[in-house]
């Protein structure tokens, strides 16, 4: 069983930026495909960037350029970097873990609110 503690959410202005970041139980975090989700209100909820073990990482087409995602594998930590943030990024950012050879892709964090408004 893998537990993920996400934090850093909150309220900032168009422009600004946030870090979020998760905290994985487990001892074998390295191995972890990591990835950041968000889910808007009536709508789905999409993937937004992942990284896998090795430090590859995939991002959504609306967060390229403006969003990170990084990984600390002595900290059992995901982080992901958002600068320039718009309206359309207010959502529930949910922290996933995927365990590569065991097909359990669906370990989830509680969410953590981002709202960007004036």
């Amino acid at each position: 069983q893998v537990q993920l503690v996400e934090s850093g959410g909150g309220l900032v202005q168009p422009g600004g930026s946030l870090r979020l970041s998760c905290a994985a139980s487990g001892s074998i975090f390295s191995i972890y495909v990591m990835g950041w989700y968000r889910q808007a209100p009536g709508k789905q909820r999409e993937l937004v960037a992942a990284i896998t073990s090795g430090g590859s990482t995939n991002y959504a087409d609306s967060v390229k350029g403006r969003f990170t995602i990084s990984r600390d594998n002595a900290k059992n930590t995901v982080y992901l970097q958002m600068n320039s943030l718009k309206p359309e990024d207010t959502a529930v950012y949910y922290c996933n873990a995927g365990i590569p050879f065991t097909g359990r892709y669906d370990y989830w964090g509680q969410g953590t609110q981002v709202t960007v408004s004036s």
